[in-house]
């Protein structure tokens, strides 16, 4: 797995030689790559530097599985890949290994439309490794992925031959997950989109991203355990929402690192 990582400018001071730092991780969307997220590296520098955020490493993977769009989870299509396994097993631990990282679960991931869903999905699946999740216009349809979703079409649902699988597809969507989540492992999810993002015709109103995100929030905030905040600003699928999403969702979970609820009320 090839990945970019970022260090903040005192990593490497003498003064600062034994300190640890949390770890965020950034999840690139369908089609896109690491480089994606050099964006908003000048941005966490300037937060840094004034004390508005804490001093953290940035890891930023690339995920070029199924066509780039391998959605963060495991296939078993013939020849997919394991890249859940993959990240949660196999990176963190080599990112913890190489870097003074805290090696706890002081880790948040931050993930856009495809990278989205993969960031909530971790959260919920692996609150030991991840105490947050900044999750912007994600890719989370319920029940099923509509017709003409990348999540139909390069296998990261698949079994076997068939390139997408409804069982599958449950199996991994969030309310499985939510249906397993231990809420003696708080997270805290921050959940962004934009208000015109893929508008579809009517009758499909439940494909379109902000219903898709609106109904996400209202099932997770009454899971004891989570705390969750959902942002909806004029915008499509682009980086003018990521974008002010990333950085609302910063502030929002690192303002929240020490009051993860054991139990949030509907």
């Amino acid at each position: 797995m090839d990945y970019a990582v970022y260090l903040p400018a005192e990593y490497e001071e003498e003064r600062n030689r034994d300190r640890r730092y949390p770890t965020l991780y950034l999840l690139h969307g369908r089609g896109d790559s690491k480089e994606d997220w050099a964006r908003v590296l000048p941005w966490l520098d300037e937060q840094i530097e004034s004390g508005s955020l804490p001093a953290v490493i940035c890891v930023m993977p690339d995920a070029p599985w199924s066509g780039r769009a391998g959605f963060y989870v495991d296939s078993k299509l013939d020849g997919g890949a394991a890249v859940e396994t993959a990240f949660t097993d196999v990176l963190v631990p080599h990112v913890d290994a190489r870097y003074r990282t805290t090696g706890n679960r002081d880790r948040v991931v931050a993930g856009y439309s495809m990278g989205g869903a993969g960031a909530l999905r971790f959260a919920l699946v692996h609150p030991g490794l991840f105490r947050a999740a900044i999750v912007l216009s994600p890719a989370v349809y319920v029940p099923l992925a509509p017709l003409g979703s990348s999540a139909r079409d390069f296998g990261a649902f698949g079994v076997g031959k068939r390139t997408f699988d409804e069982d599958r597809y449950r199996q991994l969507a969030y309310p499985a997950a939510l249906a397993h989540f231990d809420p003696a492992t708080p997270i805290r999810l921050f959940i962004a989109v934009g208000d015109a993002e893929y508008v579809n015709p009517p009758g499909e109103a439940e494909h379109d991203l902000d219903f898709v995100a609106a109904v996400l929030y209202n099932r997770v905030k009454r899971m004891p355990g989570i705390k969750a905040s959902l942002r909806v600003y004029g915008g499509g699928h682009d980086w003018s929402v990521w974008e002010r999403g990333f950085r609302e969702g910063m502030s929002d979970v690192s303002a929240g690192s020490h009051d993860l609820p054991a139990h949030t009320p509907a």
